[in-house]
């Protein structure tokens, strides 16, 4: 049983797809994080970045006591290699994934936040940075999109932790000033992966 310490947020998001994704068994534990759950001392002993997500592996690999990690693409890494799911053991598959899993830990999360914080709930508007950010989100959405039109998911022709992790972020499109039509394998993986069913099982359980 894997602990999940939970906020429906993009991250957040990407732990119960991987699980959902995978079967295996987990139990969420919802932080309201605009009241300041992540700051609880508890919290903060599993995430010290006092961030979602979190987990608790209650039966860890090596057989010893359970183990807390945080940051939601060290926990992707994680749980592909305990459960040798979504991320392949052939050194070029492999890399190819890790490639576009930190890609998206690396650029495609943290502008696309910065978009979605200046455009939507800066309390002042700044249009350099509005501007910016909607820049250099639709210039990351154009990599994504050359890189699947010869692909039918972003590492290649398996489903994987690169597209757990990157989905999340694609959904809030329109926040984003995206026009998916814009970029159409984009588009056409963005929906693919929308309706699989553990994705539609994922999206249920963590707005229900």
């Amino acid at each position: 049983m894997i602990d999940v310490y939970y906020a429906p947020t993009p991250n957040g998001h990407k732990i119960t797809l991987f699980l959902e994704e995978t079967g295996v068994p987990y139990q969420l534990h919802r932080l309201d994080i605009s009241a300041g759950d992540q700051f609880k001392p508890a919290f903060l002993a599993i995430s010290p970045n006092n961030k979602i997500p979190a987990i608790v592996d209650n039966q860890p690999a090596d057989g010893g006591a359970p183990f807390s990690l945080f940051e939601s693409g060290a926990i992707l890494l994680y749980l592909a290699e305990k459960t040798g799911q979504l991320l392949s053991h052939e050194l070029r598959e492999r890399h190819t994934t890790l490639q576009w899993l930190f890609w998206q830990m690396a650029g495609f999360g943290p502008m696309l936040g910065q978009n979605h914080h200046f455009s939507q709930y800066a309390p002042e508007k700044v249009p350099y940075a509005i501007n910016r950010y909607r820049t250099e989100t639709a210039r990351l959405y154009g990599v994504l999109d050359k890189q699947l039109q010869d692909h039918r998911y972003i590492a290649g022709e398996q489903y994987s932790i690169a597209d757990i992790a990157t989905y999340p972020w694609a959904v809030s499109h329109e926040k984003q000033d995206i026009n998916l039509a814009d970029y159409p394998a984009v588009q056409r993986w963005f929906n693919e992966t929308r309706t699989r069913p553990a994705v539609e099982r994922a999206w249920r359980r963590a707005n229900g």
